[in-house]
Protein backbone atom coordinates (compact mmCIF):
# COMPACT_ATOMS: atom_id res chain seq x y z
CA UNK A 1 0.00 0.00 0.00
CA UNK A 2 3.00 2.09 0.66
CA UNK A 3 4.37 1.99 -2.50
CA UNK A 4 0.83 3.04 -4.40
CA UNK A 5 0.80 5.65 -1.92
CA UNK A 6 4.07 6.55 -3.02
CA UNK A 7 3.58 6.07 -6.85
CA UNK A 8 0.39 8.33 -6.77
CA UNK A 9 2.21 11.29 -4.92
CA UNK A 10 5.17 11.38 -7.25
CA UNK A 11 3.28 11.14 -10.18
CA UNK A 12 1.07 14.09 -8.92
CA UNK A 13 4.25 15.72 -8.65
CA UNK A 14 5.62 14.74 -12.09
CA UNK A 15 2.39 16.17 -13.54
CA UNK A 16 2.43 19.33 -11.90
CA UNK A 17 6.63 19.80 -12.72
CA UNK A 18 5.73 19.00 -16.41
CA UNK A 19 2.72 21.86 -16.29
CA UNK A 20 5.14 24.22 -14.29
CA UNK A 21 7.26 23.95 -17.55
CA UNK A 22 4.97 24.80 -20.35
CA UNK A 23 3.74 28.78 -18.83
CA UNK A 24 0.27 29.69 -19.80
CA UNK A 25 -1.01 32.93 -21.02
CA UNK A 26 0.41 35.54 -23.29
CA UNK A 27 2.03 37.68 -20.89
CA UNK A 28 4.36 34.65 -20.25
CA UNK A 29 6.98 34.95 -23.43
CA UNK A 30 10.59 35.92 -22.37
CA UNK A 31 9.79 38.63 -24.48
CA UNK A 32 7.06 41.19 -26.22
CA UNK A 33 5.45 39.29 -28.78
CA UNK A 34 2.67 41.35 -30.05
CA UNK A 35 4.05 42.55 -33.37
CA UNK A 36 4.71 38.66 -33.96
CA UNK A 37 0.85 37.48 -32.42
CA UNK A 38 -0.39 40.50 -35.36
CA UNK A 39 1.27 39.15 -37.62
CA UNK A 40 -0.09 35.53 -37.16
CA UNK A 41 -3.11 36.30 -36.70
CA UNK A 42 -3.62 38.97 -39.65
CA UNK A 43 -6.41 37.91 -42.41
CA UNK A 44 -4.00 38.74 -45.43
CA UNK A 45 -1.36 35.61 -44.78
CA UNK A 46 -0.09 33.90 -47.53
CA UNK A 47 -0.96 30.29 -48.34
CA UNK A 48 2.02 28.39 -49.32
CA UNK A 49 1.98 24.38 -49.90
CA UNK A 50 4.72 22.61 -48.54
CA UNK A 51 7.92 22.71 -50.39
CA UNK A 52 7.31 26.35 -51.67
CA UNK A 53 10.26 28.67 -52.84
CA UNK A 54 10.33 32.18 -51.57
CA UNK A 55 12.47 34.57 -53.33
CA UNK A 56 12.86 36.90 -49.83
CA UNK A 57 11.99 36.46 -46.17
CA UNK A 58 8.35 37.26 -46.28
CA UNK A 59 7.52 40.39 -45.01
CA UNK A 60 4.51 39.41 -43.00
CA UNK A 61 3.04 35.60 -42.05
CA UNK A 62 2.15 33.02 -43.99
CA UNK A 63 0.20 29.85 -43.60
CA UNK A 64 2.49 26.51 -44.66
CA UNK A 65 0.28 23.55 -45.86
CA UNK A 66 1.54 20.62 -44.21
CA UNK A 67 1.07 16.96 -44.73
CA UNK A 68 2.10 13.42 -43.41
CA UNK A 69 5.87 13.21 -42.74
CA UNK A 70 6.42 10.70 -45.16
CA UNK A 71 5.00 12.86 -47.94
CA UNK A 72 6.56 16.20 -46.88
CA UNK A 73 10.08 15.20 -48.83
CA UNK A 74 11.42 17.30 -45.64
CA UNK A 75 15.34 18.45 -47.20
CA UNK A 76 16.94 17.05 -44.21
CA UNK A 77 15.76 14.36 -41.52
CA UNK A 78 14.47 16.11 -38.60
CA UNK A 79 16.53 16.24 -35.30
CA UNK A 80 13.57 15.34 -33.77
CA UNK A 81 11.65 11.70 -34.83
CA UNK A 82 7.39 13.14 -35.38
CA UNK A 83 5.15 11.12 -34.13
CA UNK A 84 2.54 9.20 -35.92
CA UNK A 85 -0.44 11.18 -36.81
CA UNK A 86 1.47 14.57 -36.38
CA UNK A 87 2.27 16.71 -39.63
CA UNK A 88 5.26 18.51 -41.58
CA UNK A 89 6.57 20.25 -44.33
CA UNK A 90 8.83 22.83 -45.17
CA UNK A 91 9.38 26.26 -46.74
CA UNK A 92 12.97 27.50 -48.60
CA UNK A 93 13.97 31.11 -48.85
CA UNK A 94 16.38 31.77 -51.49
CA UNK A 95 17.96 35.05 -49.96
CA UNK A 96 18.21 36.81 -46.56
CA UNK A 97 19.85 39.30 -45.03
CA UNK A 98 22.17 38.73 -41.80
CA UNK A 99 20.91 39.39 -38.68
CA UNK A 100 18.76 38.35 -35.63
CA UNK A 101 15.28 37.18 -36.76
CA UNK A 102 12.44 36.08 -34.66
CA UNK A 103 10.15 33.01 -36.09
CA UNK A 104 6.89 32.52 -34.46
CA UNK A 105 4.62 29.46 -34.73
CA UNK A 106 0.80 29.94 -34.10
CA UNK A 107 0.69 26.37 -32.82
CA UNK A 108 3.14 23.83 -31.48
CA UNK A 109 5.69 21.76 -33.83
CA UNK A 110 9.22 21.28 -34.13
CA UNK A 111 11.15 23.32 -36.20
CA UNK A 112 14.54 23.10 -37.70
CA UNK A 113 16.31 25.53 -39.60
CA UNK A 114 18.87 24.43 -41.93
CA UNK A 115 21.61 26.55 -43.20
CA UNK A 116 24.75 26.12 -45.60
CA UNK A 117 24.12 22.18 -44.63
CA UNK A 118 24.00 22.54 -40.92
CA UNK A 119 21.01 22.75 -38.58
CA UNK A 120 21.07 26.39 -36.41
CA UNK A 121 20.19 26.14 -33.14
CA UNK A 122 17.76 28.99 -31.65
CA UNK A 123 19.76 31.93 -29.31
CA UNK A 124 16.64 31.87 -27.42
CA UNK A 125 13.48 30.32 -26.87
CA UNK A 126 9.77 31.32 -25.44
CA UNK A 127 6.46 29.48 -25.28
CA UNK A 128 3.41 29.74 -23.82
CA UNK A 129 0.06 27.48 -23.91
CA UNK A 130 -3.19 29.30 -24.02
CA UNK A 131 -2.13 32.90 -25.97
CA UNK A 132 -4.42 33.21 -29.15
CA UNK A 133 -2.57 33.20 -32.22
CA UNK A 134 0.60 32.13 -30.81
CA UNK A 135 2.40 29.36 -29.11
CA UNK A 136 5.97 29.86 -29.46
CA UNK A 137 9.21 32.05 -30.58
CA UNK A 138 12.45 31.62 -31.55
CA UNK A 139 15.44 33.60 -31.87
CA UNK A 140 18.17 32.84 -34.86
CA UNK A 141 20.90 34.24 -35.82
CA UNK A 142 21.08 33.71 -39.83
CA UNK A 143 23.59 35.05 -42.46
CA UNK A 144 23.21 36.23 -46.13
CA UNK A 145 22.60 32.53 -47.29
CA UNK A 146 19.32 30.03 -48.67
CA UNK A 147 17.63 28.72 -45.71
CA UNK A 148 15.12 26.11 -45.04
CA UNK A 149 12.53 26.06 -42.59
CA UNK A 150 11.36 22.57 -41.96
CA UNK A 151 8.25 21.95 -39.48
CA UNK A 152 7.41 18.62 -37.81
CA UNK A 153 5.40 17.24 -35.45
CA UNK A 154 2.94 19.81 -35.81
CA UNK A 155 -1.28 18.34 -34.88
CA UNK A 156 -3.12 20.68 -37.55
CA UNK A 157 -2.06 19.88 -41.08
CA UNK A 158 -1.11 23.93 -41.16
CA UNK A 159 0.04 26.29 -39.51
CA UNK A 160 0.68 30.13 -39.20
CA UNK A 161 4.77 30.98 -38.95
CA UNK A 162 6.21 34.65 -38.76
CA UNK A 163 10.11 35.54 -39.45
CA UNK A 164 10.95 38.81 -38.57
CA UNK A 165 13.42 40.54 -37.36
CA UNK A 166 14.01 40.97 -34.29
CA UNK A 167 13.95 43.32 -31.58
CA UNK A 168 17.81 43.06 -30.03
Amino acid sequence: MRVLTLLAVLSIGATSAFAAEEPSGCDKFKWPIERDRAALTAPDRAKLASGAEQAAVPSSAVTLGLVAPQDAKLPSPPERAPKDGTFAGFTSIKAAKAGLYAISLSSGAWVDLVQDGHFLKPVAFSGATDCDGIRKTMKYELSDKPFVLQISGAKDNSLSISILPAAQ
